[in-house]
């Protein structure tokens, strides 16, 4: 997810050390008997290296990491370079976009192991297994504690505070065209007020001055007061549609570290996303592939997630950091669409949003 772009920026990056003897990373050429395996990902993929070393150790692959913007972009460009990827898994997919990558046959079929252990609720192409769920989180308005408290003003806690006056010209959300969040909260908007009142919903958001940019990283990073990018720009909008654990990360890389995080969520606002690696079809590289898909659900690289990427695991029973816990928002009911809904509407969904919000 997007707020693991707080740390990781780098573009192309090899994130795994050849490990041991016996011939590991002993080529890195894409091909046949390669001992590289390339994962292609949004901005925001994130690892601990000695995790993907001991990956390195126990398959004889060393990872490669090709990154390639935000997740809608990432999957826009396979979809350009069909039949020959640029890499040999997708990570990222989340479910706002899955059936656009299905429905245009980007990955083979495989059914990783360990999948028995994951969230049943996740498994959204069981059936077939060309997708294998790696993560959940929670996309939700997260506004600037600060802000609030200097002007005596309760922060909103639901989609409908975010149309009052007073909170006029304070929210900065991305491009539902552009950006994986920012069509999450387009979805979060027709699940809470329907296919008949989601349009009137914008009309009224857009009057109270919502400002639209095109990617997480721009509207965290740059135009939200309560990031520390934000603070340093001296931007001006204390709302921003971020995730429920966007806090933990102000409070993991603040030097130093502050005993309460400076953002908070409004778990009123919030809708589920769940992301997705798959193996794409044309792998070079396709049994080493299938080993990574292996190791993306196993406990040792769930486990390294939340404060790493800072979502959700979707393997049962895998301890979460306390850090992660206890500055992170619990959302108890979040908003969620359909996969067949969204693949049956997205687009128009999408194409009604962008004529009422950025024409």
């Amino acid at each position: 997810m997007a707020v693991g772009a707080v740390a990781a920026a780098l573009g192309v990056s090899t994130l795994a050390a050849c490990g041991g003897s016996g011939g590991f990373g002993a080529s890195d050429d894409s091909g046949s008997g390669s001992r590289t395996v390339t994962l292609v990902s949004h901005d925001s993929f994130a690892a601990s290296p000695s995790v993907l070393k001991a990956f390195t150790q126990q398959t004889g692959y060393k990872v490669k990491v090709l990154k390639s913007g935000d997740a809608g972009a990432a999957l826009n460009k396979e979809i350009l370079t069909k039949g020959s990827p640029q890499g040999d898994v997708l990570f990222g997919v989340d479910n706002t976009l899955l059936s656009r990558a299905l429905d245009n046959g980007l990955f083979t079929p495989y059914r990783a192991k360990g999948l028995d252990q994951v969230d049943a609720g996740a498994q959204l192409d069981k059936d077939k297994h060309r997708v294998t769920p790696i993560d959940t989180g929670d996309l939700c308005v997260n506004y600037d504690k600060k802000y609030f408290a200097d002007k005596k003003l309760a922060p909103p806690r639901s989609f409908d505070d975010l149309v009052k006056p007073q909170y006029k010209n304070l929210l900065v959300t991305e491009n539902a065209a552009t950006s994986s969040p920012g069509l999450g909260f387009l979805l979060g908007t027709v699940a809470r007020y329907g296919d008949d009142g989601w349009q009137a919903y914008w009309k009224k958001l857009k009057a109270n001055g919502v400002q639209v940019v095109d990617s997480w990283e721009q509207a965290y990073n740059e135009s939200f007061s309560g990031s520390a990018g934000g603070r340093k720009a001296k931007a001006d909008r204390p709302l921003v549609v971020s995730y429920a654990s966007s806090p933990p990360v102000e409070v993991l890389y603040a030097k130093p570290r502050p005993k309460e995080a400076p953002t908070g969520v409004s778990t009123g606002t919030c809708f589920r996303q769940t992301e997705f690696a798959g193996l794409l079809d044309g792998a070079k590289n396709e049994a080493g592939g299938k080993a990574l898909l292996d190791f993306l659900i196993s406990k040792r690289f769930q486990a390294d997630m939340p404060l790493n990427m800072f979502v959700n695991p979707v393997v049962e029973d895998v301890p979460l950091p306390e850090l992660f816990t206890r500055f992170g928002a619990t959302v108890d009911k979040p908003k969620t669409v359909a996969p067949d809904r969204i693949a049956a509407n997205r687009e128009r969904w999408i194409q009604s949003w962008s004529s009422l919000v950025v024409k």
